[in-house]
Formats: structure tokens, sequence, C-alpha cells
């Protein structure tokens, strides 16, 4: 199990990083100036300039994504209820979320901007 959880992780975390790249250009093409949006504006002042904050972002997607590709494993222990496998998958993945979310700034910093972020999470 250990190592089927390590691999998946492996996988997860390079995905996480070209999901989050895909997404600033997407994001970046439909903002439509001819600028690449890398990161929120927020984050390249917490981070004191815009190559650490790439950099932080980096990092945090690829932890993203081996969190998400190893919660996958949930859904193969057979011997646990499809309730007890989605309540558990979506509290792993919530919480891997959250913290990622915040810190680069996807998700206002407020409580209004945390309630969101469940409500919109379990929804």
């Amino acid at each position: 199990m250990r190592n089927k959880l390590l691999k998946r992780c492996l996988i997860g975390a390079p995905l996480g990083l070209a999901i989050s790249t895909m997404i600033t250009i997407a994001i970046s093409l439909i903002i439509g100036d001819g600028r690449f949006y890398a990161v929120v504006p927020d984050l390249i002042t917490d981070c004191g300039s815009e190559i650490n904050a790439v950099l932080l972002q980096a990092v945090c997607s690829l932890l993203y994504g081996a969190a998400w590709a190893g919660a996958s494993l949930i859904w193969e222990q057979e011997q646990w209820s499809l309730l007890r496998q989605s309540v558990t998958h979506l509290v792993i993945c919530s919480l891997a979320t959250f913290p990622i979310a915040y810190m680069m700034h996807w998700i206002k910093h407020s409580v209004f901007g945390g309630v969101l972020y469940f409500g919109i999470f379990f929804v």
C-alpha cells in the first residue's frame, strides 16, 4: 500500500504542476492583453518578487497534485462503503486544497472567502 501511495503521489505531482500551468495560460488568454499572468499579484507582494511567487506556486502545485493523486487510493478500499469513501476523499482533498488555495491567494483572505471556498468545494 505504501509503495502504491508513493507511486500515485509521484505521478500526481507533475500532473498538478502541469494543470496549474495550463490554468495560468488559460487565465492569461482570457484576460487577453498579451501578458502572462503566472501568479496572483498579492502572492508577488507576499513573496517579495515574481520569481519567488512562481517558485512557491510551483512547489504548492506539486504538493497539490500529489495529495489528490494519493487520495485516489481511497476508491480502492473495497471493504469501505461508498459513503465512507466519498466522505474520506472529500475531507482529505478539501484539507489539502484549502491551505494551498489560501496561501496562493486563490481565495479571498476573509471568513466569507473561506465559507465560499468550502461551499463551492462541497457542491
